[in-house]
Formats: structure tokens, C-alpha cells, sequence
């Protein structure tokens, strides 16, 4: 049910108009169509102006803001990391802060104190080995943290453990046919 239908519902009561098969009938379906079009434009522009819903063009618009664009794909990720770049703040130097606005980086990165005054690890705990998109992560981060902090980077990887583990025998490994990078990031 769209515009036209409801034109119709609202010239129904009124008795003077025929609104099916003439004229009248023909403009109020025009009209009604021409309505549903701006409908749907309406729709997306309400969806695309709040980071929140938006999906394509206004994620665009946003990030054409920022100097850097975060490294995820996703419409969720990237809502994700432009929420978290654009709650940095000047107050944000306390290390719950940094690692809220880590995730600006549009991966789940995640920095702690090493014991050393000035010196901070960051580290990816969801992605083995070095993240794909790291240079780019990296300017982002190093943007968003302090610039007197010194910053280590730390990167896992899958360990001979791990691997028996997962895998009973190293045939089932082979089987796979992984280059050691894809061995090294097999959890």
C-alpha cells in the first residue's frame, strides 16, 4: 500500500471524485508514485545521516572528515572505529580512554602499561601474527595515542602446542597445504 492508496482512502469519504478507472484515478496514482519515490529518498537520508544506521554514503561523509580512514570494510566496523575516532578528546589519556579510542583503528586493539613510565604495548588479541592493513593501522594509532608515549608493538602467533592440539596428526596439516605465514596464524 503505498501514497496513492492512501490519496484515495482520504478522497473516498468525500463522494465527489471517481477514483478508479478515470482522470482523478490516473493523477492520484502520478501523485502517488511521485510520493513513494521521495519516501524512499527520505528513508535513506535518515538512515545515512546517523553514523548509527548509516551504510554507504553517509559512512563515506564521515570518514572524509577525518585525516585517516579506518581500516575495516564492514558498515559495522566502520561505524564502529568512526564512533570511537570522533569520542577522542583532549581528555583522553587515561588508559581505559586510549583503548577506547584504539578502536578507532577499526580493529580490537588493545594497549597496556609496561612498567616503564612513557612506554605503552599495543597488542591485536583477536588477530594471530601481524594484522593485514597494519601500516595503516599504525598511522591511525599513532595519531590517537599521546605523542610523548613510546609504543611496542606486540604480535602472537600460533604456537607448536596449539597446533597439536587442533590437529592430530602433521599430515592434517598438510592437508591444508599452508605457506609458513598461514601455519604461523593457524588458532
Amino acid at each position: 500500500m503505498g501514497y496513492a492508496e492512501d490519496l484515495r482512502a482520504l478522497l473516498r469519504p468525500m463522494r465527489i471524485y471517481r477514483l478508479e478507472g478515470s482522470v482523478n484515478g490516473g493523477e492520484l496514482e502520478a501523485q502517488g508514485r511521485a510520493l513513494d519515490r521521495e519516501e524512499q529518498r527520505l528513508e535513506e537520508l535518515e538512515r545515512e545521516m546517523l553514523l548509527t544506521t548509516a551504510q554507504d554514503w553517509g559512512l563515506e561523509a564521515v570518514e572524509g572528515l577525518l585525516t585517516r580512514r579506518p581500516v575495516s570494510t564492514t558498515p559495522e566496523g566502520r561505524r564502529q572505529a568512526l564512533q570511537a575516532l570522533l569520542r577522542i578528546g583532549g581528555d583522553s589519556f587515561t588508559l581505559a580512554a586510549i583503548n577506547d579510542n584504539l578502536k578507532g583503528c577499526g580493529l580490537n586493539a588493545v594497549a597496556s602499561e609496561t612498567g616503564t613510565p612513557g612506554v605503552v604495548e599495543i597488542y591485536f588479541p583477536d588477530v594471530p601474527g601481524i594484522p593485514d592493513g597494519f601500516a595503516q593501522m599504525r598511522a591511525i594509532l599513532e595519531d590517537i595515542l599521546p605523542c610523548h608515549l613510546d609504543i611496542r608493538y606486540h604480535f602472537w602467533y600460533a604456537t607448536w602446542a596449539g597446533l597439536e592440539a587442533r590437529f592430530a596428526t602433521w599430515g592434517d596439516i598438510e592437508a591444508l597445504a599452508p605457506t609458513w605465514e598461514e601455519i604461523e596464524k593457524l588458532v
